[in-house]
């Protein structure tokens, strides 16, 4: 699979179902928790990575900064114009390859967002790229250990095999990851376990419908395994079982991120 192939596989994942639903309904704190822990204040320039409708960009903006949100997938970029902010830029744009000049933003941010390129040192080389020196670079990603990273891991063994030199999402979550991506290009970093409240769902049964019907990743493994009926109802087990072992009471579960920034160094 070349590479325009597979971003083009990406475009069209990630515009399947409904993630706006997800964004708003489910994981919009992130956004603004995120906001805070780079703090972004007016007057800096801001780009958001990878920004889906803008559960982080829009916050950005509100707090007076000028904020640039990119993504790859345009019809995610098209609702997040909807909400019409100001000092808010929409452009669509691959992590791995932005369209940005050196040193353009005083603060590079991503909601679990640029975890999802493909290439990670790739895409951690852009976001310092267009940082500036000094400036702040600020991460929320799904861990390994939590519970989307435990979904993802109970997906992978019906989903297509990865492309050559992809890696999985959630290590974004692992902060020695980060430490092995970043290096010593960055200094001051802090990273923190956090959780995220979801009581959307009343039976572990809802979740995995819902996700089944609105998130990308879930639709694409859905549809590898579309004609194996066998397959289909055991990756049906998996999810609600999954959603069972994290039910904190009520179908209320903990999802687990990792909260993380750094400052580029001169």
């Amino acid at each position: 699979m070349t590479d325009t192939e597979l971003k083009s596989r990406h475009r069209a994942m990630w515009a399947s179902g409904d993630y706006a639903a997800v964004a708003g309904e489910l994981v919009a704190p992130l956004g603004p928790t995120l906001v805070e822990a780079a703090g972004i204040a007016a007057g800096q320039r801001v780009l958001d990575v990878a920004a889906g409708t803008g559960n982080a960009a829009v916050p950005a903006a509100a707090t007076g900064a000028e904020v640039t949100a990119s993504d790859l997938t345009p019809e995610l970029l098209r609702i997040g114009e909807r909400r019409a902010a100001a000092r808010l830029t929409w452009v669509e744009a691959d992590a791995e390859d932005l369209p940005f000049p050196d040193a353009g933003f005083d603060a590079v941010i991503s909601c679990i967002g640029v975890m999802f390129a493909p290439h990670h040192e790739r895409a951690a080389a852009q976001l310092l790229r267009v940082c500036r020196p000094g400036g702040t670079i600020g991460l929320a990603n799904w861990t390994p250990d939590g519970f989307v990273g435990q979904m993802f891991a109970a997906m992978k063994p019906y989903a297509a095999p990865p492309p050559p030199g992809a890696q999985p999402p959630p290590l974004w979550g692992d902060p020695d990851h980060l430490a092995g991506l970043f290096g010593d290009r960055v200094t001051g970093v802090t990273a923190r376990r956090r959780r995220l409240r979801v009581d959307r769902f009343g039976t572990p049964e809802a979740f995995r419908d819902y996700f089944k019907r609105n998130y990308g990743p879930t639709i694409a493994v859905y549809r590898t395994i579309a004609a194996d009926p066998d397959r289909t109802a055991a990756l049906d087990t998996a999810l609600v079982e999954l959603a069972r072992r994290f039910d904190t009471g009520g179908g209320a579960m903990d999802w687990e991120y990792l909260l993380w920034t750094g400052r580029r160094r001169g």
